[in-house]
Protein backbone atom coordinates (compact mmCIF):
# COMPACT_ATOMS: atom_id res chain seq x y z
CA UNK A 1 0.00 0.00 0.00
CA UNK A 2 1.08 3.64 -0.50
CA UNK A 3 -0.78 6.53 1.08
CA UNK A 4 -0.68 10.15 -0.20
CA UNK A 5 -1.97 12.47 2.00
CA UNK A 6 -3.47 15.68 1.11
CA UNK A 7 -3.01 18.96 2.50
CA UNK A 8 -5.77 20.51 3.48
CA UNK A 9 -5.46 24.06 1.57
CA UNK A 10 -5.08 24.08 -2.22
CA UNK A 11 -3.04 26.36 -4.39
CA UNK A 12 -4.90 29.25 -5.12
CA UNK A 13 -6.81 29.60 -2.22
CA UNK A 14 -8.23 27.95 1.23
CA UNK A 15 -9.99 25.08 1.14
CA UNK A 16 -13.73 25.67 3.07
CA UNK A 17 -14.16 22.39 4.76
CA UNK A 18 -17.53 20.57 6.38
CA UNK A 19 -16.97 21.39 10.43
CA UNK A 20 -18.23 18.95 12.19
CA UNK A 21 -19.46 20.04 15.66
CA UNK A 22 -17.34 18.79 18.80
CA UNK A 23 -20.35 17.27 20.11
CA UNK A 24 -21.20 15.08 17.47
CA UNK A 25 -19.71 11.77 16.36
CA UNK A 26 -19.08 12.04 12.67
CA UNK A 27 -20.48 10.11 10.25
CA UNK A 28 -18.62 7.76 7.66
CA UNK A 29 -19.63 6.40 4.40
CA UNK A 30 -17.57 3.60 2.44
CA UNK A 31 -18.63 2.30 -1.06
CA UNK A 32 -16.21 0.14 -3.59
CA UNK A 33 -17.11 1.22 -7.40
CA UNK A 34 -15.30 0.71 -10.02
CA UNK A 35 -13.73 2.82 -12.87
CA UNK A 36 -16.55 3.46 -15.03
CA UNK A 37 -18.56 4.50 -11.98
CA UNK A 38 -20.47 0.46 -10.98
CA UNK A 39 -21.37 -0.18 -7.44
CA UNK A 40 -22.69 -3.50 -7.58
CA UNK A 41 -20.39 -5.31 -4.87
CA UNK A 42 -20.64 -8.38 -7.17
CA UNK A 43 -18.37 -7.47 -9.67
CA UNK A 44 -15.23 -5.98 -7.35
CA UNK A 45 -12.14 -7.20 -6.67
CA UNK A 46 -12.04 -8.99 -3.49
CA UNK A 47 -8.55 -9.53 -2.01
CA UNK A 48 -6.83 -9.80 1.65
CA UNK A 49 -5.46 -6.21 1.31
CA UNK A 50 -8.64 -4.88 0.55
CA UNK A 51 -10.54 -6.98 3.34
CA UNK A 52 -8.14 -5.20 5.58
CA UNK A 53 -8.90 -1.67 4.72
CA UNK A 54 -13.10 -2.83 4.90
CA UNK A 55 -12.08 -4.08 8.51
CA UNK A 56 -9.80 -1.42 9.45
CA UNK A 57 -13.72 1.21 8.63
CA UNK A 58 -15.43 -1.13 10.86
CA UNK A 59 -13.48 -0.75 13.29
CA UNK A 60 -13.26 2.77 13.66
CA UNK A 61 -17.02 3.04 13.99
CA UNK A 62 -19.14 2.81 17.16
CA UNK A 63 -22.02 1.33 15.09
CA UNK A 64 -23.06 0.49 11.37
CA UNK A 65 -26.21 2.00 10.25
CA UNK A 66 -27.75 0.27 7.24
CA UNK A 67 -30.84 0.27 5.28
CA UNK A 68 -32.99 -2.96 4.94
CA UNK A 69 -31.34 -4.55 1.29
CA UNK A 70 -27.68 -3.94 2.93
CA UNK A 71 -28.59 -5.32 6.14
CA UNK A 72 -30.14 -8.74 5.11
CA UNK A 73 -27.38 -8.96 2.53
CA UNK A 74 -24.69 -8.55 5.33
CA UNK A 75 -26.44 -10.60 7.95
CA UNK A 76 -26.72 -13.32 5.16
CA UNK A 77 -23.33 -13.17 4.32
CA UNK A 78 -21.59 -12.53 7.99
CA UNK A 79 -23.74 -13.30 10.63
CA UNK A 80 -21.91 -16.18 12.36
CA UNK A 81 -23.30 -19.39 12.94
CA UNK A 82 -24.62 -19.66 16.89
CA UNK A 83 -22.88 -22.84 17.33
CA UNK A 84 -19.64 -24.42 15.73
CA UNK A 85 -20.60 -25.18 11.79
CA UNK A 86 -18.40 -25.13 8.35
CA UNK A 87 -17.25 -22.00 7.27
CA UNK A 88 -18.64 -21.71 3.85
CA UNK A 89 -16.68 -22.71 1.04
CA UNK A 90 -16.33 -18.91 -0.41
CA UNK A 91 -14.56 -17.70 2.28
CA UNK A 92 -11.21 -17.60 2.86
CA UNK A 93 -9.03 -17.54 5.68
CA UNK A 94 -8.37 -13.80 5.51
CA UNK A 95 -12.03 -12.96 5.36
CA UNK A 96 -12.77 -14.13 8.89
CA UNK A 97 -10.84 -10.78 10.37
CA UNK A 98 -13.46 -8.37 8.47
CA UNK A 99 -16.64 -11.47 9.09
CA UNK A 100 -15.95 -11.60 13.10
CA UNK A 101 -15.53 -7.32 13.00
CA UNK A 102 -19.08 -6.65 11.39
CA UNK A 103 -20.77 -10.09 13.60
CA UNK A 104 -19.82 -8.14 16.66
CA UNK A 105 -20.40 -4.38 15.73
CA UNK A 106 -23.67 -2.56 16.83
CA UNK A 107 -26.58 -1.73 13.65
CA UNK A 108 -28.76 0.62 13.35
CA UNK A 109 -31.52 -0.34 10.62
CA UNK A 110 -33.73 1.99 8.78
CA UNK A 111 -36.79 0.60 7.59
CA UNK A 112 -40.40 0.88 7.76
CA UNK A 113 -41.66 -2.54 6.67
CA UNK A 114 -38.77 -5.02 8.60
CA UNK A 115 -40.57 -5.93 12.32
CA UNK A 116 -37.89 -7.02 13.81
CA UNK A 117 -33.93 -7.63 13.82
CA UNK A 118 -31.36 -9.10 16.00
CA UNK A 119 -28.28 -9.65 14.77
CA UNK A 120 -27.16 -6.76 17.36
CA UNK A 121 -29.22 -4.53 15.77
CA UNK A 122 -32.30 -1.67 16.29
CA UNK A 123 -34.52 -0.48 14.30
CA UNK A 124 -34.62 3.42 13.58
CA UNK A 125 -38.08 4.29 12.47
CA UNK A 126 -39.92 7.83 12.18
CA UNK A 127 -37.68 10.85 10.32
CA UNK A 128 -34.55 10.17 9.11
CA UNK A 129 -32.81 13.49 9.79
CA UNK A 130 -33.88 13.26 13.07
CA UNK A 131 -32.98 10.01 14.02
CA UNK A 132 -29.48 9.97 12.46
CA UNK A 133 -29.03 13.45 14.44
CA UNK A 134 -29.97 12.09 17.25
CA UNK A 135 -27.28 9.10 16.73
CA UNK A 136 -24.74 11.39 15.85
CA UNK A 137 -25.08 13.11 19.12
CA UNK A 138 -24.39 10.04 21.14
CA UNK A 139 -20.92 9.71 22.50
CA UNK A 140 -18.58 8.10 20.35
CA UNK A 141 -15.94 7.68 17.84
CA UNK A 142 -18.20 7.67 14.76
CA UNK A 143 -20.95 6.22 12.63
CA UNK A 144 -20.40 4.08 9.33
CA UNK A 145 -23.14 3.97 6.95
CA UNK A 146 -22.99 1.41 4.15
CA UNK A 147 -25.22 0.78 0.84
CA UNK A 148 -26.53 3.17 -2.08
CA UNK A 149 -29.91 4.36 -1.70
CA UNK A 150 -29.84 5.36 2.36
CA UNK A 151 -26.60 6.95 1.46
CA UNK A 152 -28.38 8.89 -1.01
CA UNK A 153 -30.99 10.44 1.00
CA UNK A 154 -28.28 11.20 3.82
CA UNK A 155 -26.21 13.09 1.40
CA UNK A 156 -29.42 14.93 0.67
CA UNK A 157 -29.72 15.98 4.33
CA UNK A 158 -26.08 16.73 4.75
CA UNK A 159 -25.93 14.70 7.03
CA UNK A 160 -22.14 12.30 5.84
CA UNK A 161 -19.56 14.01 7.10
CA UNK A 162 -16.72 11.63 5.51
CA UNK A 163 -16.79 10.05 2.21
CA UNK A 164 -14.67 7.21 0.78
CA UNK A 165 -15.01 5.86 -2.75
CA UNK A 166 -12.40 2.57 -3.32
CA UNK A 167 -12.03 2.64 -7.07
CA UNK A 168 -11.57 -1.18 -8.46
CA UNK A 169 -9.59 -0.58 -11.86
CA UNK A 170 -12.54 -2.60 -13.50
CA UNK A 171 -14.75 -1.71 -16.46
CA UNK A 172 -18.06 -3.80 -16.04
CA UNK A 173 -20.18 -1.64 -18.66
CA UNK A 174 -23.54 -1.14 -16.35
CA UNK A 175 -24.68 0.38 -13.23
CA UNK A 176 -26.09 0.56 -10.95
CA UNK A 177 -24.10 4.06 -10.24
CA UNK A 178 -23.97 5.94 -6.91
CA UNK A 179 -26.09 8.98 -5.84
CA UNK A 180 -28.53 8.45 -8.76
CA UNK A 181 -30.87 11.48 -8.61
CA UNK A 182 -29.22 13.41 -6.38
CA UNK A 183 -30.87 16.66 -6.56
CA UNK A 184 -27.99 19.10 -6.19
CA UNK A 185 -24.22 19.39 -6.67
CA UNK A 186 -22.18 18.32 -3.05
CA UNK A 187 -18.61 19.81 -3.66
CA UNK A 188 -16.00 17.32 -2.06
CA UNK A 189 -12.57 17.73 -0.27
CA UNK A 190 -9.54 15.18 -1.14
CA UNK A 191 -8.58 14.63 2.52
CA UNK A 192 -6.62 11.44 1.90
CA UNK A 193 -5.71 8.65 -0.89
CA UNK A 194 -4.69 5.21 -0.20
CA UNK A 195 -3.07 2.85 -3.14
CA UNK A 196 -3.04 -0.83 -2.98
CA UNK A 197 -1.45 -3.41 -4.87
CA UNK A 198 -4.60 -4.39 -6.62
CA UNK A 199 -4.55 -1.12 -8.42
CA UNK A 200 -7.27 0.09 -6.54
CA UNK A 201 -7.29 3.39 -4.65
CA UNK A 202 -8.99 4.31 -1.68
CA UNK A 203 -9.85 8.12 -1.56
CA UNK A 204 -11.30 10.13 1.20
CA UNK A 205 -13.43 13.36 0.78
CA UNK A 206 -15.20 15.75 3.13
CA UNK A 207 -17.97 17.80 2.19
CA UNK A 208 -16.78 21.43 1.37
CA UNK A 209 -18.62 23.89 3.82
CA UNK A 210 -20.61 26.28 1.64
CA UNK A 211 -18.94 29.82 2.07
CA UNK A 212 -21.65 32.92 3.16
CA UNK A 213 -23.55 34.63 -0.10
Amino acid sequence: MRRSGVPPTQPGGAAHSHLIPSHMRPLRYSINVTLDGCCDHRVMIADEELHRRAAENLERADALIFGRVTYEMMEAAWRQPATAAPTPEWMQPWMKPFARTIDAKKKYVVSSTLDRVDWNAELVRGDLGTAVRQLKEQPGTGLLVGGVTLPLALAELGLIDEYEFVVHPRLVGHGPTLFAGLSRHLDLELVSQLEFRSGAVAMRYRPRRQQPA
